[in-house]
């Protein structure tokens, strides 16, 4: 049996990634006719507005693992009014859950985590193993307990503004014309999650015809200057140049978009854009690209996947073996197949 339409508040994840992917969470609970406002720190807070199925979000002031009592406390007197039936806590610390509790939502729906008997009163113990797709256990967090996920899930959606995408290709001087090949050489994890080649790429992408951008935040801004530098100066940086909005905008118009297993990955697979994902210490079991225009390179070795930050062998081999004609090819495929369907529709 399914619950009666409420409104529902979801504590959404602190990573770009994981609150895109909680994207199909939200989008099964408004297919339901729940009302579903979302709470997220300031950097997946950016993109709530564009995530379909957010009635309204809610930005929590808070820093990776800060407590941050005081900014949670004046917005739980600001949630206390909204009159919320359910909070569903995506993460599975106990912070997250202090939130729902100081707001005095009724019922707390989250997973057996960090010590939060009390702050969550809905404990679930879904098998979480990074053998199974993340959305299936946020999803899961959205049915009643003994309720069978459905058979397929919806996949979160980013909505693209064309005429925002055209002004910041003005602001940012980039040309119209030619295919573009998005490349996202960066990986907040660490460097077990970044593929070495995209300087190699950059040039053989350019060689096919492409413009190359590369796309990611400013963390990232001097490895993109030296993936432009050793493919001799064939792609350009945007790497810290755009907002996380305008940076999905760019990504809804591109022919291919090729990237790590990153956030930025997530954001351009919900806007449409055809992915390549490279996954190395992580396993696109878990965390794969929510889209049917994708190709997913993994060379599944016998050492992966350890979701270490550095490689804990020394040899890196999971990306290092990972062949730069592979990478073109899939690439290359998957452009011409986004060619092919502009052809018969035309965008506007």
């Amino acid at each position: 049996m399914t619950a009666p339409a409420t409104r529902i508040l979801v504590v959404g994840p602190a990573w770009i990634g994981d609150m895109v992917m909680a994207g199909s969470l939200i989008r099964l609970l408004a297919a339901r006719g729940h009302t579903v406002d979302v709470v997220a720190p300031p950097w997946p807070y950016a993109l709530l507005d564009r995530l379909a199925g957010v009635s309204q979000a809610h930005r929590l002031e808070v820093g990776h693992h800060e407590m941050a009592l005081r900014a949670r406390l004046k917005l739980a007197r600001e949630l206390r009014a909204l009159g919320y039936a359910q909070a569903i806590v995506l993460p599975r610390s106990a912070k997250a859950a202090l939130l729902p509790w100081l707001a005095r939502i009724p019922r707390r729906t989250g997973l057996r985590g960090e010590f939060r008997y009390g702050l969550i009163n809905d404990m679930r113990s879904i098998e979480w193993t990074r053998a199974k797709p993340m959305i299936e256990r946020f999803c899961a967090l959205g049915l009643e307990p003994a309720e069978a996920l459905p058979e397929s899930l919806p996949q979160p959606v980013l909505a693209v503004d064309a005429e925002a995408r055209r002004a910041t290709m003005a602001r940012l001087g980039l040309e119209g014309g030619r295919p573009v090949a998005a490349c996202m050489p960066g990986a907040e994890h660490g460097t077990a999650k970044r593929w070495p080649y995209f300087a190699e790429l950059a040039r053989r992408l350019r060689a096919e015809g492409f413009d190359v951008w590369l796309l990611g935040g400013p963390r990232d801004a001097a490895e993109g200057e030296a993936i432009v530098a050793g493919s001799g100066n064939t792609a350009v940086n945007l790497c810290g140049r755009t907002t996380l909005p305008e940076a999905a905008d760019l990504l809804g118009g591109v022919d291919v978009a090729i990237s790590n297993d990153s956030g930025l990955l997530h954001v351009a697979a919900a806007t449409g854009a055809p992915i390549v994902g490279l996954y190395g210490s992580s396993t696109p079991a878990y965390t794969p690209p929510l889209s049917d225009r994708r190709e997913i390179l993994y060379l599944a070795l016998e050492c992966s996947p350890c979701f270490a930050r550095e490689c804990p062998l020394g040899h890196f081999r999971c990306l290092r073996d990972m062949t730069v004609d592979a990478v073109l090819d899939a690439a290359l495929r998957l452009a011409n197949g986004r060619a092919e369907s502009r052809a018969a529709a035309p965008e506007r």
